[in-house]
């Protein structure tokens, strides 16, 4: 898990560096080349940097900038002796101590990353991204205490950072403090952060600082499923094994995990007020009578995910025909959803999604 989350981060911070590379690009010198980092277009963004730091060779703007440069394209060894060059000139270049910063984490230098990112922090104690990182450096140190504080202090300033709070709660939960660590995961998970979203079912599916609620964890589950959250897949399929006697559980638990997939099933009828529903109807059937397939079929999916064989053969309905004009056959996400019910079904484990 951690060297995943390092990963996320250090991506997150580079296109945060990007966003906050400096001023807005002005007419030569530095311009050309910042102009091409806006873009994201790293490598061709040296080309002007290098030229105006011939033309220029003390421009703090274009060092700065082609050590960002350097970093965006992966050269992390050039982009760290770049801006070691530019801060040993210039100390106060606060932008590009933060990048070198960034750059020491890709390489894993953690007590170097820190010391930076101490630097940065002491000239402006409000940076909220280096507080960030310095979050993540601390974790990567096995500082769990020290990294909730650097969140906590992000938070503090920015309530809304849901990356901030997400990490947060995760440092919590591998402390194994659930009952703090659930509100923060399920913050993160109302500002739609698919990984979160994860976590919050888990908590709902353990009672792990709520109570236990099997449809609350269906539901997140399914949200977090449905962003590419392999985990949340593997949960639900998990679930589904339980409910159709494939598992080794008490009676009882499959009678809960049957009636908490009807219930969740109940709960997709909500946003959906004035449909008109007859005897074993599903909400995505009643969708596609009205003619809404851009919404049926999300629904659709849902509901057969939850177990609704109405739905599951509706779905193949729709994946052998379509729906003309609105819908071709053979969709790649109804099909991915009917192979992991098929193995269901036969016992076997869920296949990979396309």
């Amino acid at each position: 898990m951690r060297h995943t989350i390092i990963a996320l981060v250090l991506l997150a911070l580079s296109e945060a560096g990007c966003r906050a590379s400096g001023v807005l690009p002005a007419p030569g010198g530095a311009g050309p080349g910042q102009a091409l980092i806006a873009r994201g277009e790293m490598a061709a963004a040296t080309i002007p940097l290098r030229e105006a730091l011939r033309r220029e060779p003390d421009s703090l703007d274009a060092r700065s900038s082609l050590g960002l440069a350097l970093y965006g394209m992966g050269d992390v060894d050039a982009a760290v002796e770049e801006l070691r060059g530019l801060l040993r000139q210039h100390p106060d270049a606060v932008q590009a101590r933060l990048t070198l910063a960034t750059a020491l984490m890709a390489r894993r230098e953690w007590p170097a990353a820190q010391r930076e990112l101490a630097e940065v922090i002491q000239r402006e104690p409000d940076h909220l991204q280096a507080h960030y990182s310095l979050g993540v450096v601390r974790y990567a140190q096995g500082d769990l205490d020290g990294a909730a504080a650097a969140f906590r202090r992000v938070l503090a300033r920015s309530p809304d950072h849901h990356d901030a709070r997400y990490n947060l709660a995760l440092m919590l939960k591998l402390a194994h403090q659930d009952a703090a660590a659930t509100p923060e995961f399920l913050a993160a998970a109302r500002a739609g952060l698919p990984r979160a979203q994860f976590f919050a079912g888990t908590a709902y599916s353990g009672g792990l600082g709520v109570e236990r609620d099997l449809v609350q964890a269906i539901a997140w589950w399914m949200r977090a499923s449905e962003q590419g959250v392999i985990q949340a897949d593997d949960a639900l399929a998990e679930l589904r094994q339980i409910a159709l006697g494939r598992s080794r559980r008490a009676a009882s638990e499959r009678q809960a995990v049957q009636d908490a997939f009807r219930d969740y099933r109940e709960t997709l009828w909500q946003p959906y007020p004035d449909l008109r529903r007859s005897g074993d109807d599903t909400v995505g059937g009643a969708l596609l009578r009205d003619g809404r397939v851009a919404e049926a079929v999300p629904v659709l999916l849902r509901e057969a995910q939850a177990l609704s064989e109405p739905a599951e053969r509706l779905l193949e309905t729709i994946y052998e025909r379509g729906v003309e004009g609105k819908l071709p056959a053979y969709d790649p996400r109804i099909r991915g959803v009917l192979q992991e019910l098929s193995a269901a079904t036969e016992g076997g484990p869920a296949p990979v999604r396309p």
